[in-house]
């Protein structure tokens, strides 16, 4: 085979057609940490991209209030209140200073009236014409693709406005209200996509949530109850999108043996990633076996292992991962499982990341 564009590759990849070589993707690094410059600009002549195009721009958001108040020397608290026709919920956020992560302190739905509240929310007006993911398209040509991305999936976004927890309850004493609001969230993407459609973006969709409802938190049926039962009627209509040729890649930690193949069964054109133990509870081997010729594996060097092993380790981790799953040139993207989130140590992954590169490739690693 002649060698193909990122573009042409990707789109293989995506339809399960086959390659010249595996594709070879790294998620987004963090877009205000100087040390990952000369890794980024090193990754964007590398690699196969794809940019993301989030579709939450084409519609006009919710009436909220944004307030700050100092919190500590390393997080400032940001409360927002989101205005229902019920009345207000309420999130806290304590925002990282100095690169740090943030983290939830207070979600929005806590008891059943707040629930009740979202619900009473207007469906989203939409507004925008869609020239922001066409420029985009456009810049990229054939180093890649365009990734529009559709946001959280129903059951993740239910989960995610009340964290683990409070949700984990509600599944118990309140799964009639859960799944009220996973069909509140479903019309909404649905709507959002046909939306996106008509201005002509495609055919590369994703989304995401799913982990929020999956093993060890969630067992087989919550998935199927809350995730397949709400996403199928959204990849179907991406399938049936753009002449029929509409895509879908669904990013999913945690321990997925246990659902992939409902992931499968879904129609889930791309998944991300496929963890073994003890991050996960699947082999490279096992998720081949499952997925061939019907869902592109992308992933799968443990991110942390971009830090805390040496280049030589990281070849070696690539090139038996592409001999575990790739017999049949196809469906496999070689990626790490997440985005590089060391604060400050863009250097010390930087060779490691050469070295996932040339295994992909089968080339050796350039400075």
């Amino acid at each position: 085979m002649t060698t193909l564009t990122s573009r042409e590759r990707l789109h293989r990849c995506y339809t399960h057609q086959e390659l010249d070589r595996p594709g070879v993707y790294i998620r987004t690094f963090w877009p205000s940490d100087a040390s990952y410059e000369p890794v980024k600009a090193w990754v964007n002549e590398h690699t196969d991209r794809k940019i993301p195009i989030d579709l939450h721009r084409l519609e006009k958001p919710h009436k909220i209030t944004v307030t700050r108040q100092p919190y500590s020397d390393d997080f400032a608290k940001e409360i927002t209140t989101l205005h229902t026709p019920e009345g207000d919920l309420q999130s806290v956020m304590l925002e990282g200073l100095r690169l740090l992560p943030g983290y939830c302190q207070e979600h929005f739905i806590k008891t059943p009236e707040d629930a009740k509240k979202w619900l009473s929310l207007p469906l989203p007006e939409f507004c925008g014409d869609g020239s922001f993911f066409h420029e985009a398209n456009r810049q990229i040509g054939d180093r890649g693709i365009a990734d529009a991305i559709l946001g959280g999936n129903p059951g993740g976004t239910v989960a995610s406005l009340m964290g683990s927890e409070t949700f984990a309850y509600f599944t118990v004493s309140d799964r009639d209200i859960v799944h009220a609001m996973c069909q509140r969230q479903q019309e909404i993407l649905l709507r959002r996509l046909r939306h996106a459609l008509s201005l002509g973006i495609g055919p590369y969709f994703s989304f995401l949530g799913q982990e929020w409802i999956v093993p060890p938190l969630h067992g087989p049926e919550d998935f199927k109850d809350f995730n397949a039962r709400y996403d199928k009627a959204i990849i179907d209509a991406v399938h049936e999108a753009c002449g029929g040729g509409g895509r879908i890649h669904v990013h999913c930690h945690s321990k997925i043996g246990q659902v992939f193949q409902q992931f499968v069964d879904l129609g889930v054109d791309v998944l991300h990633p496929f963890e073994p133990p003890p991050m996960g509870d699947i082999t490279a081997k096992e998720a081949k076996r499952l997925a061939r010729g019907k869902m592109c594996l992308e992933g799968n060097i443990q991110i942390a292992h971009m830090y805390e092993h040496t280049p030589e380790q990281i070849y070696e981790e690539a090139r038996q991962l592409i001999a575990d799953t790739f017999d049949d040139h196809r469906d496999l993207i070689v990626s790490p499982t997440a985005s590089c989130y060391q604060v400050g140590k863009g250097a010390e992954c930087f060779e490691q990341i050469k070295a996932m590169v040339a295994a992909a490739t089968r080339s050796e690693p350039r400075a």
